[in-house]
């Protein structure tokens, strides 16, 4: 990624509770955008479940330049998507994909190759 520090982390590999990315630490949830990515921590933000992913969580990925944004709903579709989340991306004018776990990172590593593009992956529930 040295090279190209704005590309997006392709995701090389996701199973229940477990991503490999390129250039970074395998993770079981991860925040990945145009130039890295590291780690999703719920904590930080006081993400749960419901009423799931907020905008906090996002605030990264946009900061780091990511026009596109696929957030992962879970492998069973657990994970929600707070309706703040969608309407601050709306707001600022990002695409947003929200998907099954297995069908975002397909989505993502798809859009990575020619966007820079950002992405909220949880490999669980």
């Amino acid at each position: 990624m040295a090279n190209d520090a704005a590309r997006s982390p392709r995701i090389l590999s996701v199973s229940w509770g477990h991503m490999d990315v390129e250039g970074l630490p395998p993770a079981k949830d991860i925040k990945l955008y145009p130039g890295g990515g590291r780690a999703w921590d719920w904590t930080e933000t006081g993400t749960q479940h419901s009423p799931g992913i907020q905008p906090a969580d996002v605030e990264e990925l946009l900061t780091h330049g990511a026009t596109v944004v696929v957030l992962s709903q879970g492998m069973r579709l657990q994970m929600e998507v707070d309706p703040r989340t969608l309407a601050l991306l709306a707001e600022r004018g990002v695409e947003v994909h929200v998907a099954e776990t297995n069908e975002a990172v397909r989505l993502y590593n798809e859009l990575a190759a020619t966007h820079p593009v950002g992405g909220l992956f949880h490999s669980t529930c």
